[in-house]
């Protein structure tokens, strides 16, 4: 089905949302449709966020929202759902559009397979009927669904429709782009270059597998390195985790700006406990590259300034690769925690692969390297 048929069907006309690569036909409409009006479509920090902006919505208005997510975005979504949507505390009506990765019986990436398998049972127990989408749905099935859907929201509860792969499709969608003198690929390069035989954690997505060609391609092994799969914006706290622990050692975490705003407050955590022994490096590319490139609010941002107001003792923002390289060394002879944001541009190889190894080989591996 067309998003903008999609769209037109469910007739709603705030929407809010995280990004996901089989929503991204949504996606693409959504900013042909309303760009970047906040008042029509607002791309959030996380899924939790969302329910919470869908709940102000509908409390000036009394009409039903959007939120859109990929199905990883269930866990952040709970809290409020639980807590202030729900029936039973304030009632708030919502309509939650959800893809649908690691279905069952579809090939994906290991960090899917339990979260597809478990994706209709949460929404069961949260008591959230669904309707389950694919290429085949037609239009008058989408829109008999949510004439059943009527009766639900009255009720003050949620719903959702679940988009299998393949389900929605578009034409136009803006190519985002960012003016920068780097790509992420470059910015990795170079911070092996420097990290030596040091640890590194990165974050889920293209930075994980820029990570691990990279170390492919010089023939490297990949034994430093803990490549996050899943659990968006927690690769800080566990490179954190693990710098706490093995004060000795001198661990590097690679992340990206849509990590760094999904929990923000992990700065604050990470500011106060300040190990010497850790460099965090945000590549702000400003965008959610892995699921589509939709923007992130970090565009705007200086996130090096917001480190620096959450007690990091040095920050440092750079947009060339001789400033990356400076800084690099830098902090490896500080001996401070340091956060470097390195401003970069939107775009990876396209025969970019994924890791070989499956997510408890990496573990078992780094485990043995600390």
């Amino acid at each position: 089905m067309d998003a903008k048929e999609f769209m037109d069907i469910i007739g709603a006309d705030f929407y809010t949302g995280v990004p996901d690569s089989l929503l991204k036909p949504l996606c693409s409409c959504l900013e042909d449709s309303w760009g970047s009006d906040p008042h029509r479509h607002l791309i959030a920090a996380n899924e939790g966020c969302c329910a919470a902006l869908a709940a102000g919505y509908h409390l000036a208005t009394g009409k039903v929202p959007v939120v859109y997510m990929q199905n990883s975005g269930e866990g952040n979504m709970i809290n409020p759902a639980a807590s202030l949507l729900s029936r039973e505390v304030c009632g708030i009506p919502v309509l939650f559009v959800i893809g649908w990765r690691g279905e069952p019986g579809i090939h994906d990436e290991p960090q899917h397979i339990y979260q597809g398998r478990v994706t209709l049972k949460l929404l069961e127990v949260m008591d959230i009927d669904y309707f389950v989408m694919d290429s085949s749905t037609a239009a008058e099935e989408l829109s008999a669904a949510l004439e059943g859907f009527r009766e639900v929201f009255s009720q003050g509860r949620q719903a959702a429709i679940v988009v299998r792969k393949g389900a929605l499709s578009y034409e136009g969608g803006k190519k985002y782009r960012r003016k920068a003198a780097m790509l992420r690929e470059e910015a990795i390069r170079r911070i092996i270059a420097v990290s030596g035989d040091d640890p590194v954690i990165s974050t889920t997505g293209k930075a994980s597998r820029e990570l691990f060609e990279l170390r492919e391609g010089a023939h490297q092994g990949h034994h430093r390195d803990f490549l996050t799969v899943g659990s968006m914006g927690h690769s800080s706290s566990i490179a954190l985790g693990a710098a706490l622990q093995q004060p000795h050692k001198r661990f590097w975490c690679i992340d990206g700006d849509g990590a760094a705003l999904m929990h923000m407050g992990a700065l604050a955590v990470m500011g106060t406990a300040a190990p010497p022994n850790l460099v965090h490096i945000v590549i702000n590319n400003g965008a959610h590259e892995s699921v589509g490139g939709m923007p992130t609010a970090a565009a705007k941002l200086r996130l090096a300034d917001i480190a620096a107001a959450c007690g990091y003792p040095y920050t440092v923002t750079v947009d060339s690769p001789e400033g990356l390289d400076r800084e690099l060394a830098a902090a490896r002879e500080r001996g401070q925690l340091s956060f470097i944001e390195v401003i970069c541009d939107v775009g990876a190889r396209p025969e970019l692969g994924r890791p070989t190894t499956t997510a408890m080989e990496n573990k078992q591996s780094f485990m043995s390297y600390l």
